[in-house]
């Protein structure tokens, strides 16, 4: 097209040089070498549009292509950059939010660990009460019975010695049993 365009204009210049070669001739122009001018230009033109402007276009065009090709190539890539950076951030979130419900799963667990340390410990204090309390009442009861004993004898002497051997045997037996049933009794009110 532009070639045509340029061809149209030499046609134009062409006819109208030859229309003026009287007035060309009065300034000492000679028409057939600048005819044989022009058409050596126009021969040249049409050389170097067949074999440097077509070959040269050629290239231009794939060259611009070529550029076209890796701006979108280019234009790719920083969209998958930015899906690509889109991606790490959810991953980034969601790892934080992992990293959080760990930590509130690892305190809820400290919590309930804790708690149930706490209740473990107060079951055993309560165990080491009651063992203390039934020891404590076993020792009393060993020492009110080792007292009543002592008494049972001290009594006995005593009796004796008031008594001074009046009594026989028989009754004497009595009399302890009396006084150990007695005791049994109190032991059990006690």
């Amino acid at each position: 097209m532009k070639y045509r365009f340029g061809l149209a204009i030499t046609i134009v210049l062409l006819s109208l040089l030859l229309s003026s070669c009287e007035a060309a001739a009065e300034l000492g122009i000679n028409w057939h070498g600048l005819l044989a001018q022009f058409i050596s230009f126009g021969i040249l033109v049409i050389l170097l549009l067949v074999f440097a402007y077509k070959p040269i276009t050629k290239m231009l065009d794939e060259r611009s292509k070529k550029i076209k090709e890796s701006m979108d190539q280019a234009e790719f890539i920083k969209q998958q950059v930015a899906k690509t950076e889109q991606m790490v951030q959810e991953q980034l979130a969601q790892a934080r939010k992992q990293g959080q419900d760990l930590i509130v799963q690892a305190e809820q667990i400290g919590e309930r660990l804790r708690e149930e340390a706490r209740q473990q410990a107060r079951k055993d204090a309560e165990s080491i009460v009651a063992k203390a309390r039934i020891e404590i009442k076993a020792e009393r009861d060993e020492v009110i019975n080792k007292l009543r004993e002592e008494f049972v004898e001290v009594a006995i002497k005593a009796a004796e010695k008031v008594i001074s051997r009046a009594l026989d045997k028989e009754t004497h037996k009595q009399i302890i049993e009396e006084t150990l049933r007695e005791s049994a009794s109190l032991k059990k009110e006690g």
